[in-house]
């Protein structure tokens, strides 16, 4: 079929374009401001992008508009849609579905799906999962919402299953809303037989009142698993905990806590995996912090589900190169190295700074550099978390711009240790001004960020 993606460029919707593509199908898309990496991928792949959401696109009449979540029925201050071809759609009773539904019917069918959900972690995890599957020889699908360095890729149809099994595929389960008329959590489409359930915390306050109806979606993901299925739960999270108590009808294995399933023994860049207290493996690789240890855990646990001995995935994961931005180095100049992650929430902050920490050492400097970007983050609605998630961090820079609350007002508990800058520019120069030879420093975006990583490599450079 002739499918046309509307916000093809997100990494879910592009993700989806090149599944599409591979198995087949015609696919063109549309977006505001296509860019780089996914405009690059896209058009590598053949598939025809087109800058905006015109109702002209109708006259290319697929078999199929995809509407991408970036999509709704908001109008300008002029009174005239924004997405003048959602309105031509509708108007023209022409075929549309959202991306996750579309993905079900036409991907996930008969396979065995293995699906990743977490406020954190999501993202590294399903590629932890998909690189141990790989490595054991099961050739699975996947698609991730970021870039697995081992695979270079976002996402892939796989090989065939083994006799007797379904085809494997590791897919990023988002909690996000599916659509602008599908209120529902992605994830509940994606109907896993194996569901990792990595963490859970209050987030997306642009579309949940409170953690309770986080739960509920949660819930409603367990309540699809199958009976054969099998829920990988943190033990650490009471959270989950509730969500289980709600109800579950599958298999369930924990990790993380002393009296789970899977739990570690060991820092997290040299640990003994132990299976119901008995040591089964060991885990040896460069990645650091707990939050990665427990995503070790979760990944080995689920891979199990699918016949992979845990032992075959440490040794996989000795070889997992992680995804990119996170905790990616960027660079260096003047001893001072720079490094780009995802973290955004003030517990993915923490984490990723107490990672660092753990890697660098005690007496080494930690200039925190981040921006409130998320729509939780900008509604302010986690600003009082902030100076905690900063603890571990020499000093702390935030970029203040565009936000509905005072930055200054919500790190003055950090005294002396925090700055805010307006932009990009005063950003840049409060940094250089306070880096030394031997800092690191940590930028921390769920966006390009401005390509501030960049501009501090360079005024590092000539400063």
């Amino acid at each position: 079929m002739h499918i046309h993606i509307l916000g093809i460029c997100g990494t879910f919707m592009g993700g989806l374009a090149a599944l599409a593509r591979e198995a087949g199908h015609k696919v063109t898309g549309c977006d505001a401001g296509v860019y780089p990496p996914m405009s690059d991928q896209l058009r590598a792949l053949g598939i025809e992008l087109i800058e905006g959401f015109g109702a002209e696109q109708m006259a290319l009449q697929p078999d199929m508009y995809v509407i991408g979540n970036v999509v709704s029925r908001a109008r300008a201050a002029d009174g005239n849609p924004k997405f003048p071809l959602m309105e031509a759609i509708l108007e023209a009773g022409a075929p549309y579905t959202s991306g996750p539904q579309w993905l079900a019917a036409h991907v996930l069918q008969g396979r065995h799906v293995l699906a990743v959900a977490g406020t954190h972690g999501k993202t590294t995890t399903t590629s932890m999962l998909a690189w141990i599957l790989e490595a054991a020889g099961r050739q699975p699908g996947f698609l991730v919402g970021g870039v697995p360095m081992n695979f270079g890729i976002s996402a892939r149809l796989g090989g065939p299953a083994a006799a007797g099994q379904r085809p494997l595929f590791v897919i990023e389960a988002d909690e996000y809303d599916t659509a602008f008329f599908d209120k529902r959590s992605k994830f509940v489409h994606y109907r896993p037989r194996t569901a990792i359930l990595n963490n859970l915390e209050f987030d997306h306050a642009d579309i949940f009142d409170d953690l309770a109806a986080i739960e509920r979606q949660f819930h409603h993901l367990v309540r699809t698993v199958p009976g054969s299925g099998r829920i990988v739960v943190n033990g650490l999270e009471e959270s989950l905990a509730r969500v289980l108590h709600t109800g579950c009808w599958s298999e369930v294995r924990s990790f993380g806590a002393a009296v789970s399933d899977y739990c570690a023994r060991g820092e997290p860049h040299d640990f003994e995996v132990l299976q119901q207290g008995r040591p089964v493996a060991r885990v040896q690789w460069e990645l650091t912090g707990v939050h990665n240890q427990l995503n070790a855990l979760a990944a080995i646990a689920a891979a199990e589900h699918v016949g992979v001995a845990s032992d075959v995935a440490a040794r996989a994961l000795a070889e997992f190169q992680n995804v990119k931005r996170r905790m990616e180095v960027r660079g260096s100049a003047r001893g001072i190295t720079v490094y780009d992650d995802f973290a955004h929430h003030p517990t993915a902050i923490r984490t990723t700074v107490d990672g660092l920490r753990r890697k660098v050492g005690p007496q080494a400097r930690i200039l925190a550099v981040f921006e409130p970007r998320s729509n939780t983050m900008k509604l302010g609605t986690m600003k009082a978390q902030l100076p905690w998630s900063l603890e571990d961090a020499n000093l702390a820079f935030c970029h203040g711009g565009g936000l509905g609350w005072d930055a200054r007002e919500a790190l003055a508990p950090m005294g002396t240790r925090a700055q805010v800058a307006d932009n990009i520019e005063e950003l840049v120069r409060q940094v250089v001004a306070a880096a030394q030879p031997g800092d690191h420093i940590l930028c921390m975006s769920n966006g390009g960020f401005g390509g501030v990583h960049q501009k501090l490599l360079d005024a590092l450079g000539r400063a």
